[in-house]
């Protein structure tokens, strides 16, 4: 990028990237755990847009609520920004665990990423196979191809500790029971998870604090792309492969360019340049504290990370214009 694009894009990394996730939290927390999860996402997309739009980018959604027959607003193609700045591929997802902030259960965010344009993968909205594991492994350590208990046994010997010492997280659900089969039955434990995988690759990046070494098995392909950015910026290794069983997915997919309906994607094909990345928690999570209110005051827990500097920023803000979220 330009120095003068770079510069906007500092300032954005600073102050307003984060001011995007927070109102996005903040929306969707004032419904934590009242059953409504269209309600709660709903608001969190609106807080998204509006703060989206106040942003100096020219930018582009490239992986958002779906595709614009499905979603009102956020759609995949969706322009926002106030056109006056660098061309931007963004990432998002305004409410990352609705079923989670839906029970108020932990781990739900509000996440974003922002790169030049370009260079995030522009995908329809569909599942997509990952595995995913955190900083200081040599490269290709895990591979998508490889069976479970192979992944797991590299591991291991380069951690110098059993397999058994290894956790897993794997989304809970009935598409799982053969990988999860596979793992159990290669001596490695598993974390099981209801919802929010962004959280749960961005987790195997400090497995002392969480507790998760790798990740693995089927999720949104918006959400994969997410946590590859997520990763660019931490470090760690992901791949991923879209999944495109039917000819209509296979079409809608070839629409947006993609010409290998079974092609592998590395970590840095599905995010590449400068990434910027930002997450706020919605509910209390292993990496981040919950929005909290009180009778004057809103508090905010907030991520914040660039990959080009690998500098992770933690912001945690007392918000005492309370109207400023509506």
């Amino acid at each position: 990028m330009e120095n003068s694009n770079q510069a906007i894009l500092d300032r954005i990394l600073t102050l307003e990237l984060v001011r995007v996730t927070e109102s996005a939290a903040v929306a969707a927390a004032r419904l934590r755990g009242q059953g409504d999860e269209k309600a709660a996402d709903q608001v969190a997309v609106d807080a998204m847009r509006t703060e989206l739009n106040r942003l100096p980018i020219d930018g582009k959604v490239v992986i958002g609520e779906g595709e614009r027959d499905e979603a009102p607003m956020l759609y995949i193609g969706e322009e926002v920004g106030t056109k006056k700045g660098p061309k931007v591929d963004i990432a998002l997802d305004p409410l990352e665990g609705t079923t989670i902030c839906a029970k108020n259960l932990p781990n739900s965010l509000a996440v974003i990423a922002l790169a030049e344009g370009g260079s995030l993968l522009y995908a329809p909205d569909v599942y997509m196979d990952k595995i995913a594991v955190g900083p200081g492994y040599p490269e290709g350590i895990v591979d998508l191809d490889k069976p479970a208990a192979e992944n797991l046994a590299a591991m291991a010997k380069h951690k110098g500790c059993k397999v058994g010492d290894l956790t897993a997280c794997i989304l809970d659900r009935p598409r799982h029971a053969k990988i999860i089969e596979e793992v159990r039955a290669a001596g490695c434990a598993i974390r099981l998870i209801g919802d929010g995988d962004v959280a749960g690759v961005i987790h195997t990046t400090d497995p002392e604090e969480t507790g998760i070494d790798i990740y693995i098995g089927i999720g949104g392909a918006p959400e994969g792309v997410l946590a590859a950015a997520a990763l660019r910026c931490i470090g760690g290794q992901m791949q991923g492969r879209l999944i495109l069983d039917t000819p209509e997915k296979v079409a809608r997919a070839a629409k947006m360019g993609i010409e290998d309906p079974k092609r592998k994607y590395s970590m840095t094909e599905m995010a590449k340049g400068d990434v910027l990345f930002a997450a706020t928690g919605v509910t209390d999570g292993n990496m981040l504290d919950g929005v909290k209110f009180s009778s004057s005051e809103i508090f905010t827990h907030t991520i914040v990370m660039r990959s080009s500097s690998k500098t992770v920023r933690e912001i945690k803000a007392r918000h005492q214009d309370i109207g400023k979220f509506g």
